[in-house]
């Protein structure tokens, strides 16, 4: 039976330490992983899980997808940062159906962090060039691995062509997936923050809102449903913003006022002998007496 410690035996993963999914990092030394067989057999404990949870999910239990889901993430390898990010993405959408915008916020948060572990550039080792690397970069046979660029097929026989093109195809899919999860990650994070409300998460909704507008790459994998939720709530944010920004000023400055009036009465003054005037270009204010 595979292990539920989701932590590789040998050496605890520190920071740093994250690789692609399924791919083994060349930067990450081997006894940081699971062997392959119990790697397996710890993904497929976790997708019986995840598949659970989502049945429970469609149900509308979402107190109990989310027990589930935390188990199917007991599982998981903690190098494996797509799976991660799926699983905390799908909690994000329990806590949505549940009205609990503080915990969805977070546990979207967490996604897309782990998809920014995964994308994440190799550490710089300095002037080192990797195996079957040039000087400028490219690979061996023409081919500049870069994501996004174009790749050259090297001139070899036909099984070998049939797998370097199966493996640009894989890439060009993980590419894909990792977008689609990135665009629900921040819907649903940008949905919580804006029914949160609040100067700040209100300003983080319309963050998250305008990555997934169009002309952005995030704006291809999402559904015209979304695409509308998107342009209506990046037309009523900003008025929403500006009066959570009023009311937050004011009541800070009613707090201070409150603070200032406990200082001033020992010399028989109040905040009242001042005058608080707003520039209207900056939102602040300026302080001075009363003639």
């Amino acid at each position: 039976m595979a292990s539920k410690d989701n932590t590789p035996p040998t050496r605890k993963k520190s920071e740093g330490d994250e690789s692609k999914s399924g791919v083994e990092d060349p930067q990450l030394p081997s006894a940081a992983r699971f062997p392959p067989e119990e790697e397996a057999a710890l993904l497929s404990q976790s997708h019986a899980e995840k598949s659970t949870a989502n049945d429970l999910f469609k149900s509308a239990q979402y107190s109990q997808a989310i027990s589930v889901y935390d188990r199917a993430l007991a599982s998981v390898p903690n190098y494996l940062e797509y799976e991660i990010a799926v699983l905390k993405s799908n909690i994000a959408a329990c806590h949505l159906k549940l009205s609990d915008w503080k915990a969805a916020i977070e546990e979207a948060t967490k996604s897309i962090e782990a998809l920014d572990r995964l994308e994440a550039p190799p550490p710089n080792k300095g002037d080192g060039i990797k195996a079957g690397e040039s000087k400028d970069g490219k690979t061996e046979g023409g081919a500049d691995d870069a994501d996004g660029a174009v790749v050259e097929l090297a001139e070899d026989d036909g099984e070998d062509e049939a797998a370097a093109l199966k493996k640009i195809q894989e890439k060009d899919q993980r590419r894909e997936d990792i977008r689609r999860i990135r665009a629900k990650a921040l819907m649903r994070r940008a949905r919580a923050k804006s029914e949160q409300g609040g100067w700040g998460n209100l300003q983080g909704a319309m963050e998250d809102y305008n990555l997934l507008s169009s002309p952005s790459p995030l704006s291809t994998v999402l559904p015209a449903s979304d695409t509308k939720v998107i342009r209506v709530a990046l037309s009523t944010l900003p008025q929403r913003i500006a009066s959570a920004k009023e009311k937050e000023m004011g009541e800070m400055m009613g707090k201070l006022k409150d603070l200032g009036n406990g200082i001033l009465k020992p010399f028989g003054l109040s905040t009242d002998s001042f005058k608080f005037e707003k520039d209207e270009k900056t939102g602040g204010y300026s302080v001075g007496m009363k003639g």
